[in-house]
């Protein structure tokens, strides 16, 4: 089959059975062009055929021939990239980069296409999601797209910048040069798959997989809880054989009853899912640390957390509920799972060298994690196991530790003498990589005659199917003052797939009931909101972002009360807080070569901007220009750094990298004290007679220490002090279809010094997008007779896209952290924990109906401003 491609003739002989997008990525090795969702919906495979943007996961690789075909890697022309790579590298328009080849070519075909019909007129933002509507971004970078997508048009990125973009890597992104995962292809590679339970609940008499390569993955009680639950994998020379091998495996099951229904989970005679203690203490978490303690029984886990004063604001409640007291806000709110969903799929290519030693390339959020999970699973000195994250496409919580990819493909890998490729497909990423727990939240508010907050109770009933831990709840300890509070967590166990961390684990849910509990005491006061949570929260950090939403002109002009029309506006706001982590033990090393200098860490890059952070102290530190300083990520064999959960990753890699900076300069100063300048700037041609000269840079302790003397287990060590977020949201309801548009959003922020400011702004705006999906759109679907989750595709389980996307300010405010060395911590959570208890907020605001279940759906709205 002939085409001509990016320009140049090419020959291809496909399969009868292969897309369009298996042909350039696995036969002719342009990989920029991604595979995602399988589906045609989120456009991450767009390749221009005869010009035309075409969803190539969708098309015959057969229907190419005799066209001309032009992928991310062919934009660029005899002047160097397009001017859409240009504009979407100088507007950070990307985050974790797995999206944006798709969105680089279909905007360069409309900016090409806008030009020649309207030349340097710059589009509007309707305009621009029209034309990008098949495309998804999970990090939510769509504020920035629509900053490249206009200026592109507008001609102003038509020459190459002077400046060095804001994220680091932001040119191999554009141009597809990026390598993932699911990229990674060596020579001899064979094909994994997954054989997955067709039941929820199921004892596992026997599987035969015939002759085929294959790893068992069921545990030692032969039991599985779930549709979905990994029971075996297989591997062969190709994905087509690796299918039909899996194809032929059959299993044996002896059906039990299974729990399905949470409602009724823990009622007397519900069949059991954890029937014994060990296999209660098996049970997956849904956290990132270890659960607290609870009691068992049956299907109920709990009550766990902590309080102040529990009894007392038990009785306090209880006798305003008796005596009818309208200071008592006592209500019951819901929140459905929430799918993280991120592009990239959970995948692992593992090697097992001459040596013995293991060679694992893994799409992971713990680079450390997995290396010493690897070392401890198959008896390896740690040195002798190697992993590799060299970018990883968007993770959110569901990409730590050594999960089942790994290990089966590092167990068929040894059993097939070859290197072995395992990629989940999207319905198995949407069933079985994790998901945000649901949560049943029983809520008690009481004010006290001045208004005070008296007493605040929370029982949460946590949804995470076969998996425990959910500190819901437990939240409630870091929200206004030291009232009396009541906090208590339970988990509700079912026959369903595991919950995992999610961006602010617990939070969303916590909020979701609290922020509007306290809108709901805040009407009942007679008293503005803003003005209510600033007198019961007291936090001088959140204390100015109080005073600055307070100002917010939309604030001040609210109408106060449900419209009339079928169009009503609404304004919201919701306060929220997370704790402060870092690692005390995350290194930088520094090593000159090349007449630059070499920055090197374990740690991965999510999408976050590790790489820019570490670029950008170590520039700026030093006062280097930009091609004297490059920066190596997601390799175990550097230097330790951590995870990127708990949004400790900035505030432990950032002071590190300062370190390594100032250790450098003092041994430039020893070996060369003419290459240091009065302010501390290096001679970059001094730097030339430097070669090999190494340093190490370590995260200092805080002014003042930490909260625990040592790092928590898969937490680090909670610092001092807690951010603060406050998000105030303009929307627009349609009361005739039920539907509810986001309009604006205005995002303040506590978090100290912005070490990328762009990357900040951008992963902010990415939160308040997630936000947005769980309050309106995000909803997982399941069997209520077999357990199957049937919301399997991105078009059945959706997602924010970018005409779903609010205007948003985002507002910093860095005083309050001067006792952290660098400065600044992490905002990954609290940016996104707020967010759809601010559309409630709003929502009720329009309407006057108070939402008490997410995702805010046509059915519920229009039933509930149908009841008032």
């Amino acid at each position: 089959m002939d085409m001509t491609l990016n320009g140049a003739a090419a020959e291809a002989g496909p399969d009868s059975d292969t897309t369009a997008a298996e042909l350039v990525r696995d036969e002719l090795g342009l990989t920029g062009t991604k595979l995602a969702c399988g589906a045609g919906v989120c456009g991450a495979c767009t390749l221009l055929v005869d010009g035309t943007p075409t969803a190539s996961c969708l098309l015959p690789a057969t229907a190419l021939a005799g066209r001309t075909v032009t992928t991310v890697e062919g934009l660029a022309g005899p002047d160097g990239p397009h001017p859409v790579q240009r504009a979407f590298a100088a507007h950070d328009a990307m985050q974790c980069g797995y999206c944006t080849p798709g969105f680089v070519v279909e905007a360069a075909a409309f900016v090409d296409r806008h030009r020649a019909e309207h030349g340097d007129l710059r589009p509007d933002r309707d305009t621009i999601a029209d034309a990008l509507a098949g495309h998804l971004c999970r990090c939510g970078a769509y504020e920035g797209i629509y900053a490249a997508v206009a200026a592109a048009c507008a001609g102003e990125h038509d020459t190459d910048s002077p400046l060095p973009p804001p994220r680091a890597e932001a040119e191999d992104k554009v141009t597809g040069r990026a390598r993932y995962t699911t990229d990674i292809r060596p020579e001899g590679c064979w094909e994994a798959v997954i054989v997955r339970s067709a039941r929820a609940h199921a004892r596992i008499v026997s599987v035969e997989a015939g002759d085929a390569v294959h790893v068992d993955l069921l545990g030692a009680d032969r039991t599985v809880r779930y549709v979905g639950q990994p029971v075996l994998a297989v591997a062969a020379p190709t994905r087509a054989l690796a299918r039909a091998a899996a194809a032929r495996v059959a299993v044996d099951y002896r059906d039990l009853p299974a729990s399905l229904d949470p409602a009724a989970a823990h009622a007397p005679g519900a069949p059991v899912v954890y029937p014994t203690r060990e296999a209660q203490n098996a049970a997956p978490s849904n956290n990132e640390g270890p659960p607290l303690p609870g009691r068992w029984r049956g299907n109920l886990r709990g009550p766990s957390g902590f309080g102040w004063r529990g009894g007392t604001a038990v009785r306090r409640v209880k006798d305003a509920a008796n005596r009818g007291d309208r200071r008592l806000v006592a209500a019951v709110f819901r929140t459905g799972p929430q799918v993280h969903t991120a592009l990239e799929p959970h995948s692992c290519v593992a090697r097992w060298d001459e040596h013995g030693d293991l060679h694992l390339h893994t799409s992971t959020q713990a680079v450390v994690a997995v290396a010493e999970a690897a070392a401890k699973r198959w008896n390896l000195p740690r040195e002798r196991v190697h992993v590799t994250a060299e970018h990883v496409g968007g993770g959110f919580g569901a990409k730590g530790g050594l999960r089942v990819e790994v290990v089966a493909a590092a167990e068929l890998a040894r059993a097939a003498g070859a290197p072995v490729r395992l990629v989940f497909d999207r319905a198995e990423e949407l069933t079985d990589a994790g998901h945000r727990p649901g949560a049943r939240l029983e809520l008690g508010l009481l004010a006290d005659a001045k208004g005070d907050l008296a007493a605040l109770t929370l029982d949460a009933y946590n949804d995470g199917g076969v998996s425990t831990g959910g500190m819901v709840a437990t939240l409630g300890l870091l929200m206004y003052g030291n009232a009396p509070r009541r906090l208590r967590d339970f988990d509700v166990l079912t026959n369903r797939p595991p919950g995992a961390p999610f961006r602010g684990p617990g939070g969303a849910q916590f909020h979701w009931a609290l922020e509007q509990g306290v809108d709901m005491m805040a009407e009942r006061l007679g008293e503005d909101p803003i003005a209510l949570r600033r007198r019961w929260d007291g936090n001088p950090k959140r204390r100015a972002l109080y005073d600055w939403a307070a100002a917010l002109p939309v604030w001040a002009e609210r109408s106060r009360g449900s419209g009339t029309g079928r169009f009503r506006r609404g304004v919201g706001v919701a306060a929220a807080n997370w704790l402060y982590l870092t690692d005390p033990a995350t290194v930088v090393d520094l090593v000159v070569e090349d007449g630059a200098v070499v920055a090197r860490s374990a740690v991965q890059d999510i999408g976050t901007g590790s790489r820019s952070v570490i670029t950008d102290v170590v520039r700026t530190e030093l006062g280097l220009p930009a091609d004297r300083v490059r920066v190596g990520v997601g390799r175990s064999g550097w230097s330790y750094a951590p995870g990127s959960n708990g949004s400790r990753t900035t505030a432990s890699i950032g002071p590190a990298a300062r370190d390594a900076a100032r250790a450098l300069r003092e041994e430039v100063r020893r070996r060369a004290p003419g290459a240091v300048s009065g302010s501390g700037a290096l001679d970059p041609e001094a730097l030339k007679s430097l070669e090999g000269t190494r340093v190490s840079g370590r995260r200092r302790r805080d002014r003042g220490g930490y909260l625990t003397p040592v790092a928590l287990p898969g937490m680090g060590a909670p610092g001092r002090g807690l951010t603060g977020a406050v998000h105030v949201m303009e929307v627009e309801v349609d009361t005739l279809l039920g539907r509810v548009r986001p309009l604006r959003c205005w995002a303040g922020i506590s978090a100290g010094r912005m070490y990328a400011d762009r990357l900040a702004r951008n992963q902010c705006e990415g939160g308040v997008i997630q936000g947005i999906g769980y309050a309106l759109y995000e909803q997982r679907r399941d069997d209520p007779v077999t357990g199957a989750v049937l919301s399997t595709t991105l078009e059945d389980y959706r997602i924010p896209g970018i005409g779903d996307t609010p205007e948003i300010t985002v507002h910093f405010h860095e005083a309050g952290w001067e006792h952290v060395v660098g400065g600044g911590v992490g905002i990954g959570e609290v940016s996104t924990v707020g967010v759809a208890a601010a559309v409630g907020n709003a929502v009720h605001d329009a309407t006057g109906w108070r939402p008490r279940e997410v995702p805010i759906r046509p059915d519920r709205l229009l039933e509930g401003i149908g009841s008032r």
